[in-house]
This record gives structure tokens, sequence and C-alpha cells, in this order.
């Protein structure tokens, strides 16, 4: 039976958890899209808490293109400032690293967080 790819991204997904974790001081900035919005979260993995969050859908814009990421990423960036992050690990969550994924980290990054 050929494997779809949601099973594909999904076992991409449990590689990349197994080899990052998120603490206090320099969270995980996971990733998840839908077909119309992105979302991402900082989390803190040791104590099982998200610090904060943000999404396409808080800014009010929704059908997220390149454009609306790298504003999702910004003001992910400024939430994660007010509360005192200023550097994660990025948790791509099996996308690949171009389009959307990259134009939110790219905002992330123009935001003031280190990767």
């Amino acid at each position: 039976m050929a494997i779809t790819k949601e099973q594909r991204r999904l076992r991409i997904r449990r590689g990349i958890r197994n080899k990052i974790t998120g603490t206090a001081e320099r969270p995980r900035l996971s990733v998840f899209k839908s077909n119309k919005c992105i979302y991402v979260q900082l989390i803190d993995d040791v104590n099982g808490h998200t610090l904060t969050a943000t999404s396409s859908a808080e800014i009010g814009k929704a059908n997220a293109n390149i454009e609306i990421s790298k504003e999702v990423g910004k003001k992910l960036a400024e939430k994660a400032a007010s509360s005192g992050v200023s550097s994660v690990v990025f948790d791509r969550g099996g996308y690949p690293y171009h389009g959307k994924v990259k134009a939110l980290a790219d905002g992330a990054r123009e935001g003031g967080l280190k990767f």
C-alpha cells in the first residue's frame, strides 16, 4: 500500500520531534498549516506549556499566503519579545522549508527572534 502525503509528513514530523526540544529559555517554535490558515506557537516542552501563539486568523486575514505568513512571524516575534524570549528552536512540523514556512521564519527573524 502506498504511503500518503499526510503519512509522509507525519513520519518526518516525528523524526524532527525526536531531535529537538524546547525549554523555557529557548522554546520550540512549532508551525502548523491548514488549508486556509497558518498557526505558530512557542512551546516549553520541559513543563508542557505553550508560552505564546498566533495565527493568520488572529491577525484577521484568511487564506494565508506568503505575505500573511511573514506578518504572522513578525507578530509572534513581538509577542515573544514581550514575554522575554529572544532565541527559539525551529520546528517546521514536517513541512518542506519553502514558501509559507520559510516566509514565517523570515518574518520571525526580522522581528528579532534568533534561530
